[in-house]
C-alpha cells in the first residue's frame, strides 16, 4: 500500500511554513515563551508554545472568522498551505477523489468557553449558533472538506498525541482503498485560560520558567514538557496518481501501526515497541534500515526512560540516531506527530537530522544516541516516528524516501 507526501502545510510556534519551520529548527531557534494569551503570573505554569503572530484575518475569509476556533483556523491555514505545496489542481480531481481525515485531541476550546461564559452571564440567547459545531472534534475535517470540495471518505481520529499519526495511518488506508488523495494531519490549540488549567491538572507540565531548560527531553534534568498549539496538515496521493500528474514527492507512508498500554499493574511492557515493530513490519523494513528515529520524548522522566528502553531494545544500544524537535515547539497534541513526519520528511530530502532542542546529559542507562547541540549530517532514507498519547495511546509511521 503506497500513499505519497505531495504537500506540507505547517502552523508552529518557531515557523509558519513547512520551510520556516525547518529553518528554525535546524538553527535550533525555539518558539517555547511565557504564555501571552492571558496574564499567567499567579498560576504554577507559564510557559508555552504559542503562534504570537498568526492573523487568521490574514489567510480566511471573514465569514469563517465567526464560526470557528483558533485550532479550526490554523487547520484551515495549514490545508491551504498543503494544497498549495502539492500544486492540485482543483480540475484534475473530481469531489469524491479527495477525502480527509485529520486529529484534534481538545476540540474548539477558546470558542466553547467563551461561548459558556456568555451562557452564564447573560444567558442562552447571546450564545452563538456556531457553538453546535465549532467545539466538536470533527470540525477540522468538516470546515477541511467544505472550504476545497472535498466529498471522498472523511473522518476524524481523537488519540492525544498519538492521534496526529493515527489519522496519516487512516489517510494512507483510505488511499489503499481507492481515494487518490487524502488530506490529512492534526492541529491543536487550547491555551486559554480553562483549557491551560486542564493541562496544567494532568501533573505532566514542567514548572520550569527559563524557556530555555523547561522541556528537556531524556536529559538527566527532564522535570515534564511545556505545551503548545499548532501543528501540520499534509496532502497524500496513490503513487500512481502522483506520477501520472508529475507530482513533487517528500517522500512515502511506508508503514504505520498502533497499539494500546496494558493496564497499570498488569506486570506486562508497555506497548511503544510493538507499535514501532508492526510499523517496521508494514512497511516490509528492519531495525536496521532505519537511518533516523523521531522519539515521542515527553520529558516526563519515567516516560522517557520507558521510550529509551524500548528505542534500546529494538536497535540495541546506541544502535539509531534519535531526536525530538518537539523540544523548540512543545508538545502540539494531535500536531505533534504530523509535524515530526514533517520534520522527518524533510531529513530524508536535506540529510540533515535536527537536535534534540537544550537536551545535553542523557543518562548513560538509557543507551540512546540522541541527537544533541547541532543538527548531524546523515543520509536519511528510512525514518521512524514515534507517538505516545495519554492514557496508553503508541503510534508510528515509517517514511521513506521514494526513488526519483
Amino acid at each position: 500500500m503506497s500513499a505519497y507526501v505531495t504537500g506540507l502545510g505547517v502552523v508552529a510556534p518557531n515557523g509558519p511554513g513547512a520551510e520556516p519551520f525547518w529553518a528554525a529548527t535546524l538553527a535550533g531557534r525555539s518558539g517555547v515563551a511565557t504564555l501571552a494569551r492571558f496574564d499567567v503570573s499567579r498560576y504554577p505554569v507559564r510557559l508555552a508554545g504559542q503562534l504570537p503572530d498568526f492573523d487568521a484575518a490574514a489567510h480566511l475569509p471573514g465569514r469563517l472568522l465567526p464560526q470557528t476556533d483558533v485550532s479550526t483556523r490554523m487547520a484551515l491555514v495549514a490545508a491551504d498551505q498543503a494544497l498549495t505545496d502539492a500544486a492540485i489542481d482543483p480540475g484534475l480531481f473530481t469531489d469524491y477523489d479527495m477525502g480527509v481525515v485529520t486529529s484534534n485531541a481538545a476540540g474548539g476550546f477558546a470558542f466553547t468557553h467563551r461561548e459558556f461564559k456568555k451562557l452564564w452571564s447573560q444567558g442562552p440567547r447571546a450564545v452563538s449558533v456556531y457553538e453546535s459545531f465549532a467545539w466538536f472534534y470533527a470540525v477540522n475535517t468538516g470546515q477541511i472538506s467544505i472550504r476545497h470540495t472535498m466529498r471522498g471518505p472523511g473522518s476524524a481520529l481523537v488519540a492525544e498525541q498519538a492521534g496526529g499519526l493515527d489519522a496519516v495511518g487512516h489517510a494512507r488506508r483510505t488511499i489503499g482503498r481507492g481515494t487518490p488523495l487524502v488530506v490529512t494531519g492534526g492541529v491543536d490549540s487550547a491555551l486559554d485560560p480553562w483549557g491551560w488549567v486542564a493541562q496544567i491538572s494532568s501533573g505532566r507540565l514542567s514548572a520550569s520558567a527559563d524557556p530555555r531548560r523547561a522541556y528537556l527531553p531524556f536529559d538527566a534534568r527532564a522535570c515534564g514538557y511545556v505545551p503548545g498549539e499548532g501543528g501540520a496538515i499534509l496532502v497524500l496521493e496513490d503513487a500512481a496518481t502522483a506520477r501520472v500528474r508529475g507530482a513533487r514527492v517528500y517522500g512515502e507512508i511506508a508503514g504505520y501501526a498502533a497499539t494500546f498500554d496494558p493496564a497499570p499493574g498488569s506486570g506486562r511492557p508497555p506497548g511503544l515497541r510493538r507499535a514501532a515493530e508492526l510499523a517496521l513490519a508494514d512497511a516490509g523494513a528492519a531495525p536496521g534500515d532505519v537511518d533516523a528515529v523521531f522519539a515521542d520524548g515527553s520529558g516526563v522522566p519515567e516516560e522517557d526512560r520507558a521510550e529509551a528502553e524500548a528505542i534500546r531494545g529494538l536497535f540495541g544500544p546506541g544502535g539509531v540516531a534519535v531526536t525530538v524537535p518537539k523540544a523548540l515547539t512543545g508538545r502540539l497534541y494531535s500536531g505533534g506527530g504530523p509535524l515530526d513526519l514533517v520534520a522527518a520528511l524533510l531529513a530524508v530530502r536535506d540529510g540533515m537530522i535536527p537536535a534534540s532542542g537544550g537536551t545535553a546529559e542523557v543518562p548513560a542507562e538509557y543507551g540512546i544516541d540522541l541527537v544533541r547541540g547541532a543538527p548531524r549530517a546523515a543520509s536519511v532514507r528510512t525514518a521512524l516516528v514515534l507517538a505516545r498519547g495519554r492514557w496508553g495511546f503508541n503510534s508510528a509511521v515509517v517514511v521513506r524516501q521514494v526513488p526519483q
